[in-house]
């Protein structure tokens, strides 16, 4: 079983990549939403939050209101690192379930790992949780302009784009490079020949 991760910054396209993996037949662990499906109300990592954020972030169900989360730790990078410490570790046990369940059922599959973060730990930390590391890189131009088509504002975009490793970094770390600047025929093209090369199979 062959497991890649597929990374890069916010705005670049992770997940339109990770789709188009999906659609060739391999099996996608989405980290954001194990990231969300961990801190559901009544959760260890929901409870963490709570008491260390407190009732601000809270929504009147309980659950985590994301919006005011971000908005405090975009702009802080002591209480972004705290929340990190949280919710990655949950998250991280969550996925090694998720890849022990699939193994059973397709030992020789390619499980593929949507995870934004994957290299913001260091590239010898990502090596213990994938095989190997795919990067959808797009131009600091193209990022803001889709988290702004997001609705996303401006500055808020810019502070959030900031607050990561910067793409053209990453791509110094990866055995392959999906450049997303284009088209998504363009795209499609790439990943179906990363796809061929990590399952020496042609894609469905």
């Amino acid at each position: 079983m062959i497991m890649a991760g597929v990374t890069g910054t916010i705005g670049t396209g992770k997940s339109t990549v990770a789709r188009m993996f999906a659609e060739m037949g391999a099996f996608v662990i989405d980290h954001d939403k194990l990231s969300r499906e961990v801190v559901e109300p009544g959760k260890p990592a929901w409870q963490a939050i709570a008491d260390y954020f407190g009732s601000a972030v809270l929504n009147a169900d309980r659950r985590i209101n994301r919006q005011a989360l971000a908005g405090i730790v975009f702009s802080d990078a002591v209480k972004l690192q705290k929340l990190n410490s949280i919710v990655h570790p949950a998250v991280l046990e969550e996925d090694q379930r998720l890849v022990e369940e699939r193994k059973l059922v397709d030992p020789g599959g390619l499980i593929i790992k949507d995870v934004p973060l994957l290299l913001e730990a260091g590239p010898e930390i990502a090596r213990l949780l994938v095989d190997k590391i795919i990067v959808v890189f797009a131009s600091p131009e193209v990022q803001l302009k889709r988290l702004i088509a997001r609705g996303v504002p401006g500055e808020d975009a810019r502070s959030r784009i900031r607050t990561q490793l910067p793409v053209s970094e990453k791509t110094g770390y990866a055995d392959y490079v999906v450049n997303n600047d284009g088209t998504l025929e363009e795209t499609m093209q790439q990943v179906k020949d990363i796809y061929s090369k990590l399952t020496d199979r042609p894609p469905k």
